[in-house]
């Protein structure tokens, strides 16, 4: 009893950190979604709030258009108010010998002391202030002004007469979830995100084909063919996996002016068809397959092509969609590329990625236009990723190490 009530609290733990992990991955993939279908004014509400919400209106007789409905407190009760968009300019009055005790007043209700032409002044703390009549209980009372605010006009829609001052920034708003999917349209008609989005699609494609092509050839090669040198020029076409990007960076834009492909999406295609990764991936996995297979088919007359086409490629399935997820990824987020070959006001060539850096500037005070975008471009490699995770597990757990 005690061994199965400690397995299940065992599993009950394991279970509880695991989802408060997968919780706090998911999280800012709900923020960007849920931004992405606010408002602009929403989006700096505080405190933040993460559904869209919009705020609440209401027709007032007197107003054109529609008003703000708030929350106020009134007499120790909650009451929706119309926010009338206009604010009072509000004075703060004490007497001189006891300034802890401040009156609210409208400026416009208080004059000062002896009228506005010959106004009385005293001297307090060393300055020089006027004085002002202040109806305290129905009686007159001269007063100091002490700081002065401003407060919003609020009305009862149901019965005008009814008018409250409050603090609009500490006033709550009624509000009501709702979304905005419009902002997709609009953030893609902002700065051409339709071609970028195009640009980035075909680009991908290419790149991924591209590399299935030369790492499913070269991998049978390195597998299955047998010539001088083989195994040297493998371990040296693995070892250029260790050359970082920065430093193939000047040489290879120097090779893309020298050819012509500077500005063009020929250059985000062709230099990257060709990884050392994916033909180590696809050799790893070529050399579990029986040699048995190969021979019998020799044996039938098959060539090396029909070979490869009709049974180290069906059998490679695992293997093939993991490196089609993985170029996938990379060639749909490239930005560092893109940027230096590309030329920014070449829009027509944009991919995604500097079409979004673009979109950051253009519509910095619109965060819900930015993560739109940041959607656009992040939902497709994720839905990929996950369609495709299957075959990279089990080309993971089935591919080995076998040289």
């Amino acid at each position: 009893m005690n061994y199965r009530l400690t397995k299940v609290l065992s599993s009950a733990a394991i279970y509880f950190v695991l989802t408060l992990f997968a919780v706090l991955m998911l999280f800012p993939f709900v923020v960007m979604v849920a931004t992405s279908l606010k408002e602009p004014s929403d989006t700096f509400a505080y405190p933040p709030r993460l559904l869209p919400r919009d705020a609440v209106t209401v027709e007032v007789a007197g107003f054109d258009e529609p008003l703000p409905l708030y929350l106020l407190t009134v007499n120790g009760e909650r009451k929706q108010y119309a926010y009338t968009q206009q604010n009072v300019e509000i004075g703060i009055y004490a007497e001189p010998n006891n300034l802890s005790q401040t009156y609210e007043r409208p400026k416009s209700e208080v004059r000062p002391t002896g009228g506005f032409t010959n106004p009385k002044k005293i001297t307090l703390d060393g300055k020089e202030v006027g004085m002002f009549d202040v109806e305290v209980n129905g009686a007159k009372v001269e007063m100091v002004l002490v700081r002065e605010t401003s407060l919003g006009k609020f009305i009862d829609p149901t019965n005008p007469n009814d008018v409250q001052l409050a603090n609009v920034r500490l006033s709550e708003p009624v509000t009501r979830l709702t979304w905005h999917p419009e902002n997709y349209p609009e953030v893609i008609a902002l700065r051409g995100l339709d071609r970028s989005l195009t640009n980035t699609a075909l680009v991908t494609v290419l790149v991924v084909l591209g590399q299935l092509a030369t790492s499913i050839a070269g991998g049978y090669a390195f597998a299955r063919l047998r010539f001088p040198g083989r195994n040297n020029l493998f371990v040296f076409y693995l070892g250029t996996i260790m050359i970082p990007f920065v430093v193939l960076i000047i040489p290879l834009y120097q090779l893309m002016v020298l050819i012509g492909w500077v500005d063009k999406l020929t250059a985000l295609v062709i230099p990257w068809v060709f990884t050392a990764y994916g033909t180590f991936l696809m050799r790893q996995f070529f050399i579990t397959i029986p040699k048995e297979l190969e021979e019998a088919a020799l044996m039938d007359g098959a060539s090396r092509l029909d070979i490869l086409r009709r049974i180290f490629i069906p059998a490679s399935v695992p293997a093939i969609a993991t490196q089609a997820t993985f170029t996938f990824l990379y060639a749909w987020n490239s930005f560092v590329w893109p940027l230096l070959v590309i030329n920014t006001g070449n829009e027509q060539n944009h991919v995604l990625t500097l079409s979004l850096m673009i979109l950051r500037g253009r519509a910095s005070d619109a965060p819900n236009l930015i993560l739109a975008g940041a959607a656009i471009a992040v939902l497709p490699p994720l839905i990929v990723f996950i369609f495709a995770q299957r075959f990279y597990i089990e080309s993971v757990t089935s591919s080995g190490v076998k040289g």
